[in-house]
């Protein structure tokens, strides 16, 4: 098993409100430049806040949801001192109640 870390917030805030999209795409040219594998996931309606050990945290957190997942810690602790309003946490995955840890439940439409 992995342990994965995230921070989770609205859609709204972390897609609209926030400038996210400057510090993941700089997040990506710093990984290519040092031909680092991509370790982190931006996840609209995150399968894993449906397993029953995440039943408060996601009574807490508006609906729908977003979260950025990742392998590093650091990374994830970053996001949290840089978006103050955010849910920060750990899980181990693949489990029985969580078997894939990126997985959304938003449906795709074409």
């Amino acid at each position: 098993m992995t342990t994965y870390h995230y921070v989770l917030a609205s859609q709204r805030f972390l897609l609209e409100e926030e400038p996210l999209d400057e510090v993941l795409r700089e997040r990506v040219r710093n990984y290519q430049e040092q031909n680092k594998e991509i370790d982190f996931w931006l996840v609209k309606q995150p399968a894993f806040i449906e397993a029953p050990e995440f039943a408060e945290i996601k009574a807490k957190c508006p609906q729908p949801s977003a979260a950025i997942i990742s392998k590093n810690s650091e990374f994830i602790t970053w996001l949290k001192l840089r978006l103050e309003y955010v849910v920060k946490g750990e899980f181990e995955a693949p489990s029985s109640s969580i078997p894939d840890p990126i997985a959304s439940l938003e449906s795709v439409s074409s």
